[in-house]
């Protein structure tokens, strides 16, 4: 902690971001630098395949868990502000702003539809076929992860117990505002990536109509969001008591209107100041840059001047993450998730989980040692020579937006030695990054100019993923100096909240930090143009066989 006469001149901020599996919050000062730090695990329930539900009252219980602890010996009197980022999950409420529940057992304490839940694949299917206008801000094709579909399950499987009572649908980040504050505002970044909105015209009639949710528009929608805030406007009188004392900080602090997390980590991450660290591009305006916010799921974050229609990217959504600006969100499902789905899956697991543990390093560490270990003449990238995967074990959210993809894996051997799980969860992080190069070449090919990644989240901390990105993208990555890049955007929320700075923009270029840049080995790049190709085959070659299955 900072000695008593640095602290007087100091202001701080408090981020909270609730992600998939926990809740996390940091106490961040004017420059962007992390002085303290909690954690919290939170529940979930798969009550079936494809069906993942939270509770809104156990995460509220976990911020306030952890904003107690990252307070602790600091004069209350200096933190200016709060923000919040989250999941984009679906939570939903009665008239009274109870939990109703979103499950056949009728639980009404699980009452969030997650972000990753598939329940609604046959409502999606159905908004699909409809080609609305709306759509064409999705990429053309809504995801079964937006919150329309989930709305219209709710209201075709659990009318009576869920649908009919409901007298409010947030989005997490805005329940977690409206628990702060006791304000109802939706965020302009949930409801125009999630929910249809647009900035410019407001709600479309027509589609909520076309889609059979027009009871939605009864009180000038008010279940769904009148009162619509930019991020980091701030919200009410700030802080309500009861929830000041609940999570330890000054009633009437400023809360800033919320965002997505991966907004949050793009929001604390794109706007860094790159002179001085050796990038060709150092000129080049943001919207040359992509933030890459990789945990569970990996979100691939452009902005630009104008709007720019890419297909099966998300977007162009206007001023849904930075002001004044369009984004272009692209996507990866569960890429997080799949790399410890195909390493715990494995036979050679306990044995690694015994190794790392002896050597008191995580299984992802001792893997990415243990690959340089493996004999070989060329560079470790190479060792996947013969080893393909399609990295779409839940479907694809971008470019090719079709949730009825599959995992795909060429080349396995009769072998389930350590050797074996270490080329196979290369192959594994070299197909992510390989979808990433997909997103990356389909955007620019609609009109965006990308030179640089930014990554930030979980998976950006494993150095092997991060120099796979840059080598088979071709492009320099750039890491934050603060990895908790999605709190410091959470934090530059209650900073413009509190007023201490102008614009979104002014707190983004004074709290984020250029920490370390990867650049690419250009020296590899015909192997991972081959790779690429290969990996293109590997999708061709499964839609193929999916029409083989429905042909005569």
């Amino acid at each position: 902690m900072p000695g008593d006469s640095d602290q007087e001149q100091r202001c701080y901020y408090v981020g909270v971001d609730v992600g998939t599996g926990s809740v996390r919050a940091a106490l961040v000062d004017q420059s962007g630098i992390l002085l303290a730090f909690a954690e919290q695990p939170i529940q979930q329930w798969e009550p079936q395949f494809n069906h993942h539900e939270q509770s809104s009252e156990d995460i509220w219980a976990a911020c306030c868990v952890v904003t107690k602890k990252i307070v602790q010996g600091i004069d209350l009197s200096q933190i200016r502000g709060l923000g919040f980022d989250a999941t984009c999950s679906l939570v939903v409420l009665d008239k009274q702003f109870h939990p109703l529940p979103v499950n056949q057992e009728g639980e009404s304490q699980r009452n969030i539809i997650m972000w990753l839940d598939h329940r609604a694949v046959s409502q999606v299917n159905r908004i699909n076929k409809t080609k609305h206008r709306v759509l064409q801000y999705v990429g053309g094709v809504m995801s079964v992860e937006m919150q329309a579909p989930k709305l219209l399950w709710l209201k075709e499987n659990l009318r009576e117990s869920c649908w009919d009572k409901a007298g409010h649908f947030f989005d997490l980040p805005d329940f977690l505002t409206w628990k702060a504050t006791g304000v109802t505002a939706r965020s302009l970044c949930s409801l125009v990536c999630k929910w249809t909105y647009s900035a410019e015209k407001g709600w479309d009639d027509s589609f909520w109509k076309m889609i059979g949710l027009e009871d939605l528009l009864a009180d000038n929608y008010s279940k769904i969001g009148n009162q619509v805030l930019t991020p980091g406007t701030s919200l009410g009188n700030g802080l309500t008591a009861e929830a000041a004392k609940d999570l330890g900080l000054p009633a009437g602090l400023a809360v800033g209107t919320s965002l997505i997390d991966a907004h949050a980590g793009g929001l604390g991450v794109i706007g860094a100041d790159v002179r001085g660290h050796g990038l060709a591009d150092e000129g080049q305006p943001v919207t040359s840059r992509l933030a890459v916010i990789c945990g569970t799921s990996s979100c691939h974050m452009g902005i630009s001047t104008d709007p720019i229609f890419v297909p099966g990217v998300w977007g162009p959504y206007f001023s849904a993450m930075v002001p004044g600006y369009w984004l272009s969100e692209g996507g990866q499902s569960v890429t997080g998730k799949l790399i410890d789905h195909i390493v715990q899956g494995h036979a050679a697991f306990p044995e690694l989980q015994a190794k790392a543990a002896a050597r008191c390093q995580s299984v992802y560490a001792y893997l990415n040692r243990h690959l340089d270990l493996i004999e070989k003449v060329q560079p470790v990238g190479f060792l996947t020579v013969d080893l393909h995967v399609w990295p779409d074990f839940h479907g694809n959210r971008s470019p090719l937006a079709d949730v009825t993809l599959k995992g795909m894996v060429s080349g396995l051997q009769l072998s389930q030695d350590l050797d074996d799980l270490a080329i196979l969860y290369l192959a594994t992080v070299q197909a992510i990054a390989l979808g990433t190069r997909l997103i990356v070449e389909t955007m620019e090919t609609a009109g965006h100019s990308i030179h640089t990644l930014f990554l930030c989240g979980g998976l950006s901390k494993n150095p092997l993923f991060v120099q796979m990105h840059a080598d088979i993208t071709g492009m320099p990555v750039v890491l934050s100096q603060e990895v908790e890049s999605v709190l410091v955007g959470a934090a530059i929320l209650g900073a413009c909240a509190s007023g201490d700075f102008a614009s979104v923009q002014e707190a983004m270029a004074k709290m984020s930090k250029v920490g370390k840049i990867v650049f690419p080995r250009l020296e590899d790049k015909r192997y991972y143009d081959k790779k690429y190709q290969v990996f293109l085959k590997l999708v061709e070659h499964q839609k193929e066989y999916a029409a083989i299955m429905k042909g005569d």
